[in-house]
């Protein structure tokens, strides 16, 4: 645990902390676990020494306060928080673990504060990946209408009515081109259910999501090696929002992954592992 930006903050490494230090941001609701313990291992294996953390209002990470609402986030009401908030999370994690720059992966609202971190604190980030995000521009990235009753429903109380809606949720939102492996789907949602889930910390982390301003203009001032990965057929956040991240930080390389939704399957770890790779390759290597 560490105590940063005022928030007490659960966190994880792995591998060698003489590597490269990769500080990978998980989307909403998600805890560290939804990187996959394979997955960071192949990192690691690459020679990163890989940081995965609890975004606050999320696993083990600090509970916060206030109530949220998505109408009120629309009609301009204050957040409990902001998405500046969570990138100053994760650069204060960054701070006690005596880390001065990373290079830093994304997912959904992840990539939004991956990229808020990069535009805010930029001297911290080395590389930037924004894997399945958007801009914040209201006309990139939108939702399907069809999948917006599973997200903002009513949630189960159990362990195994939150394991059966979240089955159903990724089966619905995830990728029709690769096999659907629902028994590893079903444990990761049993250890999440284990770890804690918090409705009310989700709707304020999605109120910070409606709340916050068109990140364009921020993107086209970096100048680090940024990729951008998204699904063809992403249904919870358009490929537009990935088309558009892309146009905006200069010298973006882009990759569309044919049947990817929105989530990470096993077979599109070797692209990601990749391009994670070959983006910090780019980065200026006088970063310490």
């Amino acid at each position: 645990m560490a105590d940063v930006n005022g928030v007490r903050i659960c966190y994880e490494t792995i591998g060698d902390p003489a590597g490269r230090p990769l500080l990978l941001v998980m989307g909403l609701g998600g805890p560290l676990i939804w990187w996959d313990d394979q997955l960071c291992r192949l990192l690691a294996d690459r020679g990163f020494w890989v940081i995965r953390f609890d975004n606050r209002d999320c696993g083990r990470s600090q509970s916060m306060s206030g109530r949220a609402s998505l109408v009120g986030s629309y009609l301009g009401a204050r957040p409990p928080y902001s998405l500046a908030d969570m990138a100053g999370d994760a650069a204060g994690l960054l701070d006690h673990l005596e880390v001065g720059s990373a290079h830093v992966t994304g997912a959904s609202l992840g990539g939004m504060i991956a990229q808020t971190l990069a535009i805010r604190h930029p001297g911290r980030v080395r590389s930037l990946v924004s894997v399945m995000s958007t801009t914040g521009g209201r006309l990139v990235g939108w939702p399907s209408p069809r999948v917006l009753p599973l997200v903002l429903g009513r949630g189960a109380t159990d362990r195994a009515g939150y394991i059966e809606l979240a089955t159903a949720m990724f089966r619905r939102i995830g990728s029709p081109g690769f096999p659907f492996d629902e028994a590893r789907l079903r444990e990761r949602s049993g250890a999440t259910f284990d770890r804690g889930v918090n409705r009310a910390g989700t709707l304020r982390q999605l109120v910070a999501v409606t709340s916050a301003s068109d990140r364009t203009a921020g993107l086209r001032g970096l100048r680090i090696p940024a990729l951008v990965v998204h699904g063809k057929a992403d249904p919870l956040v358009h490929v537009s929002g990935g088309r558009a991240t892309a146009r905006a930080i200069p010298g973006a390389e882009l990759i569309v992954v044919p049947g990817m939704g929105h989530d990470l399957p096993r077979e599109v770890w070797p692209t990601l592992v990749d391009g994670i790779s070959r983006t910090a390759d780019r980065a200026v290597s006088s970063h310490t």
